[in-house]
């Protein structure tokens, strides 16, 4: 059986992880405590990556202007969904995902 594609609307919840250059120090940790943050390496070398469960696409445009705020470069953001398999998810037509 194949698996059927789910539709994907800005307001449902949804894990994300997000991976950035650089560390978030100590003091801006505590924004981000209901999230796993990882980091590999020190300071701006740093690769910092943070997953965790977001209200909506909004919540997750305020995390990366937050980030954006801290001087960090973005590189990643991917939303993780447990009821499909990343490829299912991507939608129809879409040319970044063929």
């Amino acid at each position: 059986m194949a698996d059927q594609p789910v539709h994907i609307l800005p307001d449902q919840a949804a894990v994300y992880v997000i991976q950035v250059y650089g560390q978030i120090d100590e003091y801006w940790q505590s924004y981000f405590d209901d999230f796993d943050i990882e980091i590999v390496g020190e300071g701006r070398t740093a690769l910092t990556t943070i997953t965790g469960r977001l209200m909506d696409q909004a919540a997750l445009q305020g995390i990366l202007q937050h980030l954006y705020g801290l001087g960090l470069v973005l590189l990643h953001v991917k939303r993780k969904d447990e009821r499909c398999s990343f490829q299912v998810c991507q939608p129809e037509g879409n040319p970044l995902y063929p």
